[in-house]
């Protein structure tokens, strides 16, 4: 089990980097595009699409990292006021049901993928970017999103994590 929360740590933290990459590359065409049609009175076919496509992208496949530091926002008035088992029952729960949504997200989105690729669809502008491109990010978000699910019920079950983050007797 150890190894399988290392990689899927390892992996999640791969893709918060590739996340902020796109972040950043997003913010560099927006540059490029501001100087583009402004000062050079160029057009500017695919920095709209590409800056788009970049932050969405981002934000799919950065989801698992922001899982595994916590960085998303988490009301924890419930568990502060609930015992350590309570805590814990209340953390998988949550995290089960969550892993389910994931899950199905993942497939559903890989399927949709897949007919994009198999159909060879392309956006209807210009620049017509096969959409396969895009639209891969979300089941490997997704995905990633479900595997980092079950190395943090797997931390919790083990005792590695504590659940919400609170010590035994801490809060209550």
């Amino acid at each position: 089990m150890e190894y399988f929360v290392r990689a899927v740590r390892g992996l999640s933290t791969f893709f918060g980097f590739v996340a902020a990459a796109a972040l950043i590359a997003a913010c560099l065409v927006v540059c490029d595009m501001v100087i583009e049609r402004y000062f050079l009175r160029a057009s500017t076919v695919w920095q709209t699409e590409f800056v788009m496509y970049s932050i969405v992208g981002a934000t799919f496949v950065g989801s698992p990292y922001v899982l595994l530091t916590r960085g998303h926002v988490n009301v924890d008035l419930l568990p502060m006021y609930l015992g350590h088992r309570t805590r814990l029952v209340l953390a998988v729960l949550v995290s089960v049901i969550a892993l389910v949504f994931c899950a199905v997200l993942a497939w559903q989105s890989g399927e949709f993928w897949y007919r994009a690729w198999s159909g060879g669809w392309r956006t209807d502008t210009v620049w017509s970017l096969p959409l396969w491109i895009p639209h891969i990010t979300l089941p490997i978000g997704a995905g990633l999103l479900t595997l980092q699910y079950v190395a943090d019920i797997a931390c919790l079950l083990t005792g590695r994590e504590m659940p919400f983050g609170l010590k035994p007797g801490e809060g209550q």
